[in-house]
């Protein structure tokens, strides 16, 4: 079965700083383009980041300069270093896999998707 396992996910003060990290198993990771979506309280799924099997990456508005996603192959792993963070950051965060990068809001859009990650900020 294929999993993607997301991690380090919780509760930090505004300004501050978290990385998540989604490990990935059982699919030829380094064939799909990776991206994290979040979810906000009350709210829909909002596209953050991706980044293709070359490395190429995209952000949304909302985070460009203060997140940033990367992939480790030989670990299976994505990563997406999250600074300066923001009340309005505050969202259960998913990492989901495609095999062509993706910037959707559906998980219909993408091939395989996590169990999610809370992040809270709050003072």
């Amino acid at each position: 079965e294929v999993q993607l396992v997301e991690s380090g996910g919780g509760l930090v003060q505004p300004g501050g700083s978290l990385r998540l990290s989604c490990a990935a198993s059982r699919f030829i990771f380094s064939s799909y383009a990776m991206s994290w979506v979040r979810q906000a309280p009350g709210k829909g799924l909002e596209w953050v980041s991706a980044i293709n099997v070359p490395g190429s990456t995209d952000y949304a508005d909302s985070v460009k300069g203060r997140f940033t996603i990367s992939r480790d192959n030989a670990k299976n792993t994505v990563y997406l270093q999250m600074n300066s963070l923001k009340p309005d950051d505050t969202a259960v965060y998913y990492c989901a896999a495609s095999l062509r990068m993706s910037s959707g809001t559906s998980r219909s859009e993408y091939d395989y998707w996590g169990q999610g990650t809370q992040v809270t900020v709050s003072s």
